[in-house]
């Protein structure tokens, strides 16, 4: 197991960071003004902006160095101090310690120069930024770190309601209220358009190789996409009010869409038939995606019911969770294959 240095303290500041901290330029002015600290009114010197920034490189070099050394990652017995927050590595390094990788602490928010709703956000591949698409079209580049924007662009001409990124991080798919679909590289330049569906596009999702991906409308349709070509290849008809969600099995040749009308389906793309029709939900299911290895099937509906399947046995649900409110989005964890996040009104 991995040994912390014997002089830092149980509780309190860690002695080679209070070090740094008396060092800096910012904290100087604080330690050369001891009537500040005690009136607890220090402010920043004039010119220098106090911003919120989430430093993981720090618990990443930690995580790595107790894996290069052979010892246990762990946190248990970890004291209970802000100081000590690089000991906690990332999940990756803890497979055997989900309930490490829980996030429980409310850290900042951003808001746009003009005020709109959020529809879709999307990490960069990298984790280092997060891409959002609002009712105005607006595509915003936001700073995953310090939490403030750094490019906004005008990229639909009506509401953007979905994004996706390709598995190889090279391309993302945008969709919006007209049926217009939209690819662009990771710096945010639009290589191409063409009109997709004749109403919104609710959902994409790649294909495994990244070479095809299905789109979901409010036409009741799912179509299937030549990426290269942007031909559309086969249509998968068979829902009967707007199709809301859709995900491509990670591994096989499945698609799984949900509707308003109450119904998820299991497509086969190389056919476009229907293998299995799952009616377990009382109202619209929003959102659905498939567990990484590839066996269950997780959904959310405006029923506020979270429901589990197994490919299987998808006839009957493995699990229910029942929540106060509408579900609205879910997302199994990217480590931990048996944790999942959801969200709701």
């Amino acid at each position: 197991m991995y040994q912390r240095p014997p002089n830092r303290p149980m509780y309190g500041g860690r002695p080679d960071m209070m070090q740094q901290q008396q060092q800096h330029p910012f904290y100087q002015h604080q330690y050369n003004n001891p009537g500040a600290q005690q009136d607890g009114n220090a402010q920043a010197p004039k010119g220098q902006l106090q911003r919120t920034t989430i430093d993981y490189y720090g618990s990443t070099l930690r995580g790595l160095e107790m894996q290069n050394s052979g010892a246990q990652t762990t946190v248990k017995g970890l004291p209970v101090d802000p100081s000590y927050t690089v000991d906690v590595p990332p999940p990756v390094f803890m497979a055997d310690e989900p309930e490490a990788a829980i996030a429980t602490r409310f850290v900042q928010q951003a808001i746009n120069k003009i005020k709109s709703p959020i529809n879709v956000a999307r990490w960069t591949p990298e984790g280092r930024r997060l891409i959002t698409g609002s009712s105005r079209g607006e595509l915003t580049l936001w700073n995953g770190l310090s939490f403030n924007f750094e490019t906004i662009m005008t990229a639909h001409d009506t509401p953007i309601h979905t994004m996706e990124w390709s598995h190889d991080g090279q391309w993302i798919i945008t969709g919006d209220h007209e049926g217009v679909i939209k690819y662009w590289q990771p710096n945010l330049s639009n290589l191409k358009a063409f009109q997709g569906h004749k109403y919104p596009v609710r959902d994409i999702s790649f294909c495994p190789t990244d070479l095809k991906f299905v789109s979901a409308s409010d036409d009741q349709q799912l179509k299937i996409w030549d990426f290269r070509m942007s031909k559309e290849e086969r249509q998968l008809s068979g829902h009967k009010w707007d199709v809301r969600t859709v995900d491509w099995h990670p591994r096989l040749g499945m698609i799984a869409s949900g509707s308003k009308d109450n119904m998820i389906r299991v497509w086969d793309p190389r056919t476009a038939k229907c293998l299995a029709t799952v009616g377990q939900h009382n109202n619209t299911v929003t959102q659905l995606q498939w567990n990484r290895n590839g066996r269950w099937l997780l959904s959310g509906g405006r029923d506020r019911c979270i429901k589990m399947f197994d490919v299987r046995k998808l006839n009957e649900e493995m699990t229910t969770f029942v929540t106060q409110r509408e579900v609205h989005s879910v997302a199994w964890h990217p480590v931990h294959e048996t944790m999942f996040a959801t969200g709701g009104s």
